[in-house]
């Protein structure tokens, strides 16, 4: 029998020469891609349209296969299965085979790797022994073992090494970087049980801080793109983020992934052409979220197609033609019967106005004209600047922005379009033309775009058209004759999109960016307690068909026109289309935080999800009461920062209200690595110590102060003048 430290040797010896073996296979699959890449780029821009067509869409397919073995390098392989019934499976970021295309490893997502986060002692499933390896660079640094059939691996003449949680641990020990890790290795029950739910209709993941729903979320939008790739990938996946900052937090955790066909943004990001500066009011962020603003937006748009107080008589050339109001009404009212936004529709306006006006003009000339000469008179009408005038007053072409601009700046359109808000309501919108658009505006100006459409000479939109037999068959005949030689692996659908032309070959990313009404197939919301009713009208667009995935935490609501109840916010939008699962374990942050920082939100009346820490961390939680808070919470992040940098390092953050945070700043110095951010901005991030400064006056929205207190995974200091909130301390 070999002692623990001689199995564990062997063990590490035994997966390092599996492990070269696969980075081995992943370095000549890259040689492989770069060498076919550079025969296609030096065969050059020659040859008919269609050969360079092929060309660029094959270069375009070992671009993106590089880019995703590049990709995967760090952490290749996770994880091996040894199997009841003998065989041994390992699992890793991607699936590989050797050139006789026998298994090497196995992809996370893959039906086959599923037992390796679903496997228990009490239901193994055929899993006698999961082994954690764990890498740096190239090389095994450890393995552990997880015995779920004892008799079974006895039987089979192995033994494990160790049993529990170390590679858990081990992840959730590791410093904070300002980016957000992927947790592929350290995927837990309930966790794969979210990732791998059906992608129909809307699935809602309530989870406390800690409880990892960002990184669920993120792997479920990897595992759905490998598992539906025909029906997302030319459409892509949609993934909303509260913050720039945010989105910067975990920009690179589906590349690691191997996936790249999301498109992250934030809500304001899906409005273009209008910059977002200010933060609304939360007595006008509450009225501006609530679904009878889209029916303050349409009569408003309405309103923009009007009806003089009488008929307008117009000259030309000695003769008179008369802008009826009643030609005006009839107008307008064909206009509208197709249903086309109201830019797109005054096109039909202008034409039927012409047309009557010619007419009456014709009827006035005393010869009868051909076809030719009547298009002349229809030019000569169309010319005159009168007419244009009068026209466009009676349907002036407009952007989201103008309207906006208009409505809330003049109190007279705003009593038009809003009979049904109060006069109070009416004056707490109203504002200068000048003044900046703000968060709350985001879906009001979607709502608008929506309604007005492009502006005249917008430009196309992108091609989204269904692919033709024709080119699907010619991609299928390229494939059998060319690719099949190749290998990457491709469907004649995505081959066909890529040589459509050079705006297919453009990514989900590009095209989705180059057209407002671009839809998804499914759409990933994060952080969405915060997002108002109007804000979901805005997303729904984007995905007609519903498939959702939305993780959020009621008891961070910080919006006034968030949810602070799951049904009542996903009831009105997905009806019964909808799912709510919850994330009970709280992986990141240390019990002692976790404990007070439920204490303080059952004592504010937050409806916090009940939820068990993970981990101990030893004089996690400190309070510091000072005359000078400022002061005292400075040095306590100085304190902690070179405590950090003594170890393997790590980031500390003050979580400051916003009239304290410039003199935080201040003190700590250009260049300093520690941050200093507000309760908002710190939604969804995480460090390892977190400086909570005057937690009194960032408690004057209860749900701030709970997002700031759960931020740490080692330590969290309190730094107060006064009294502490209630429940806290």
């Amino acid at each position: 029998m070999q002692d623990d430290a001689t199995a564990t040797t062997h063990g590490l010896e035994i997966e390092q020469r599996v492990v070269d073996t696969l980075y081995g296979r992943l370095d000549a699959l890259r040689a492989e891609a770069e060498a076919r890449l550079g025969e296609v780029r030096r065969e050059g821009p020659s040859g008919s349209p269609q050969n360079r067509s092929e060309r660029d869409a094959f270069a375009t397919l070992y671009e993106d296969r590089i880019a995703q073995l590049d990709a995967v390098e760090d952490r290749l392989c996770f994880g091996r299965l040894d199997m009841t019934a003998g065989d041994t499976l390992y699992v890793g970021r991607i699936g590989l085979s050797d050139e006789e295309h026998v298994p090497l490893l196995t992809d996370w997502r893959a039906p086959a790797a599923r037992a390796f986060y679903s496997a228990t002692a009490a239901n193994p499933g055929g899993v006698m022994n999961r082994r954690h390896l764990t890498t740096r660079g190239r090389t095994v640094t450890a393995v552990e073992d997880d015995v779920l059939d004892v008799e079974a691996l006895r039987a089979s003449g192995r033994e494990g090494t160790l049993a529990g949680e170390g590679a858990l641990l081990a992840a959730l020990d590791a410093r904070r970087t300002g980016r957000m890790g992927d947790i592929v290795a350290t995927i837990q029950a309930e966790q794969d049980a979210v990732i791998r739910a059906p992608i129909e209709g809307a699935l809602v993941v309530q989870g406390g801080p800690g409880t990892g729903k960002t990184a669920v979320a993120l792997h479920r939008a990897a595992y759905l793109l490998y598992h539906h790739r025909e029906q997302l990938e030319r459409r892509g996946v949609l993934l909303i983020g509260p913050s720039r900052q945010f989105l910067r937090y975990i920009d690179h955790v589906l590349p690691s992934l191997g996936e790249t066909g999301a498109v992250s943004t934030t809500l304001a990001g899906l409005v273009k052409g209008v910059a977002i500066t200010a933060v609304e009011s939360d007595e006008v962020a509450s009225i501006k979220g609530r679904t009878d603003m889209a029916t303050v937006i349409k009569k408003a748009v309405r309103e923009r197609q009007r009806v003089p107080r009488g008929d307008q008589k117009v000259r030309i050339d000695g003769r008179t033609v008369v802008i009826r109001r009643s030609d005006i009404r009839d107008a307008q009212a064909r206009a509208r019967r197709d249903g086309r936004p109201h830019n797109e529709a005054r096109a039909t306006f202008a034409k039927d106005m012409i047309s009557r006006l010619t007419t009456q003009l014709v009827e006035q000339l005393e010869q009868t004209l051909d076809a030719e000469d009547r298009v002349e008179v229809e030019r000569e009408i169309r010319d005159n600047k009168n007419i244009r005038i009068a026209i466009n007053l009676c349907w002036l072409p407009l952007t989201p922005a103008q309207l906006l601009r208009d409505l809330f700046s003049k109190a007279h359109l705003l009593d038009n379009a809003a009979p049904g808000l109060s006069e109070a309501e009416r004056a707490l919108l109203l504002r200068p033309a000048s003044a900046p658009f703000t968060d709350a505006d985001v879906p009001l100006l979607d709502e608008a775009a929506e309604l007005l459409g492009d502006m005249p000479g917008g430009g196309p939109r992108a091609d989204q058209s269904d692919l033709t037999a024709e080119e699907l068959q010619y991609a299928k005949d390229v494939i059998e004759s060319f690719g099949a030689h190749t290998m990457i692996k491709v469907d004649a659908e995505t081959l066909a999109s890529r040589m459509r032309g050079t705006e297919s070959r453009l990514s989900v990313a590009e095209r989705a960016a180059a057209d407002r009404s671009w839809t998804y197939g499914h759409v990933v919301v994060d952080e969405a307690q915060e997002l108002s009713p109007m804000a979901w009208r805005m997303l729904v667009r984007r995905c007609p068909t519903r498939s959702f995935t939305i993780v959020g935490d009621v008891a961070q609501t910080a919006s006034a026109a968030g949810a602070r109840w799951w049904p009542e916010a996903m009831d009105p939008v997905f009806g019964a289309h909808w799912n709510l699962r919850e994330l009970t374990v709280s992986y990141r942050i240390p019990s002692a935080v976790a404990e007070a920082a439920q204490s303080f939100a059952r004592a504010a009346g937050l409806p916090v999800s009940d939820m068990s820490a993970a981990r101990d961390v030893d004089d996690a939680v400190a309070y510091h009461r000072a005359d000078d808070a400022v002061s005292r919470a400075t040095a306590q992040a100085l304190e902690r920062q070179a405590w950090l940098d003594q170890g393997d390092g790590g980031l500390v953050a003050v979580i400051a209200p916003e009239s304290l945070a410039p003199q935080v700043r201040e003190r700590l110095g250009d260049g300093s690595p520690i941050e200093v951010i507000g309760a908002v901005a710190a939604k969804g991030l995480e460090f390892d110590v977190a400086v909570v400064l005057e937690p009194t006056l960032i408690a004057t929205r209860p749900g701030d102060l709970y997002v700031s207190l759960t931020r740490p995974t080692r330590h969290l200091d309190v730094v107060h003048t006064g009294a502490l909130p209630v429940g806290l301390g």
